[in-house]
């Protein structure tokens, strides 16, 4: 499986596939190798502590020797980054305004797109200040339409900062020509805005480097999810984020017996070929359904064996 020799990997899906299984899976088998290893839950719907049966929440939390876990929690991190904003403007803003600019931020805290902002500054944190620390930094992403609109915030957030940049210069430049002394302007805003230009811009290099960075679909033999991953995937190229892994998850297995089971085996095998097809371009990896839910760190260890080592 050549994604996992990437220092960084993304696992992705339709809710529902087995995306968090497989991403503790992935995670399991690289501490198992000795790579000090990190796995992060970036769906709201968190179940990594129901895996591990560990209580995990938004601190990094040893698992193993080699391994750690992290349960980020999209409003406790809007929250944070809300204050942080207001922590940035106390000196900029005249303490008249102070009053109503915090309540315009504490508004912008429900607003639409609010959460994965906050989300992806952490992810951004994470990529850039814990990658010295772990070998592997392995993310269980949200449902697909949630993680396309994540990974894709690099290039808008630096496409929106470049312009608000760009604005504050030439205001800038107008105030150094109306004051005429010479002398720019200091604006600590322009500072903030050109810092986390910077972050994000280091943090799309790194997640655009294929030597560093793998991006995995988990998929089940059922159309809906071929469907959509097949779209997402085509999304993804367009921002040059290259899904190159397929882990086709909860296949039936080959002994299945019965009328009902043969039947629904002959099934499962039109989207195989579909599958095949659709993903001609992709590495795959298939997995069988397993007859009990993967709930203890046994069952994590031999379902990381089954499919990581091809048995």
């Amino acid at each position: 499986m050549q994604v996992l020799d990437k220092q960084i990997i993304f696992v992705g899906g339709k809710g529902g596939v087995g995306k968090s299984t497989s991403a503790a899976g992935i995670a399991w088998k690289s501490a198992k190798d000795e790579n000090r290893t990190l796995l992060i839950s970036t769906d709201p719907a968190h179940n990594l502590g129901d895996i591990f049966d560990e209580s995990i929440g938004g601190k990094i939390t040893r698992i193993t020797e080699n391994l750690d876990a992290l349960e980020i929690d999209p409003s406790k991190e809007t929250e944070e980054y809300i204050k942080g904003v207001k922590e940035n403007i106390k000196n900029v803003v005249q303490s008249s305004m102070m009053e109503e600019v915090h309540r315009q931020l504490d508004t912008a805290k429900a607003s639409p797109g609010a959460d994965e902002a906050a989300l992806f500054d952490k992810l951004v944190s994470i990529i850039l200040e814990e990658s010295s620390r772990y070998d592997k930094i392995i993310f269980d992403t949200a449902p697909t339409g949630h993680t396309i609109r994540l990974l894709s915030l690099p290039e808008l957030m630096g496409v929106w900062i470049e312009g608000m940049l760009n604005k504050r210069q030439k205001t800038n430049e107008n105030y150094t020509q109306l004051l005429n002394d010479g002398n720019p302007v200091e604006d600590p805003i322009y500072d903030v805005l050109k810092e986390r230009k910077e972050r994000f811009s280091k943090a799309r290099e790194i997640m655009l480097d294929g030597s560093v960075t793998g991006f995995v679909f988990v998929i089940n033999p059922e159309r809906l999810p071929i469907v959509e991953t097949e779209k997402a995937i085509k999304l993804l190229d367009q921002y040059h984020l290259h899904v190159k892994t397929l882990i086709i998850n909860k296949l039936l297995p080959d002994d299945a017996e019965g009328e009902f089971l043969l039947r629904r085996k002959e099934h499962e095998q039109h989207y195989l070929d579909m599958i095949e097809k659709s993903f001609a371009n992709q590495e795959k990896i298939y997995v069988p359904l397993f007859p009990h839910d993967i709930t203890e760190k046994h069952h994590l260890e031999t379902f990381s064996d089954h499919y990581l080592e091809g048995k």
